[in-house]
């Protein structure tokens, strides 16, 4: 079974980096930043800190293991991240180049449930788990603005 990698990536401002995606022929839909599991990574977190360098140029400091999905031939291993610096342009990953993959955007978004309803995020089974986590920082911050 092949294995993947992704990561909710919250930044110092407590925002959301996702892959906006564009298809031919295809809505728009949002992912998490990620990938394979390739043969010469030394863990799973290695490959998740190689396809963040990859995809966004940046380094992330991987908190944990948050959720997990299992589908067809892969399983997908759900990590929460913090990111303090990013460079969309600078990114090297093979997909940027290879034809017919559509179009890759970088999203910084508010990380609450509202904002996460707005958009088709991919897969869907997610969703639940990115709104539960949204959910319990929104507390973490209504906690520390409300202590004297």
């Amino acid at each position: 079974m092949a294995e993947r990698v992704r990561a909710i990536l919250l930044t110092p401002d407590r925002t959301l980096l996702l892959l906006r995606r564009t298809r031919p022929d295809r809505p728009v839909y949002w992912v998490l930043p990620g990938g394979g599991v390739e043969p010469g990574d030394a863990s799973r977190e290695h490959a998740l800190r190689r396809e963040i360098r990859e995809e966004i140029a940046g380094e992330a400091d991987i908190t944990r293991l948050v959720h997990t999905l299992e589908g067809g031939q892969e399983h997908q291993f759900i990590y929460l991240a913090n990111i303090s610096t990013w460079s969309f342009d600078d990114r090297t990953g093979p997909e940027f180049t290879q034809e017919g993959r559509g179009e890759y955007h970088l999203d910084e978004i508010p990380f609450t449930e509202a904002a996460l309803d707005e958009l088709s995020i991919m897969p869907p089974q997610l969703v639940p788990v990115l709104r539960k986590l949204a959910a319990a920082e929104s507390a973490r911050v209504t906690e520390r603005t409300c202590q004297p």
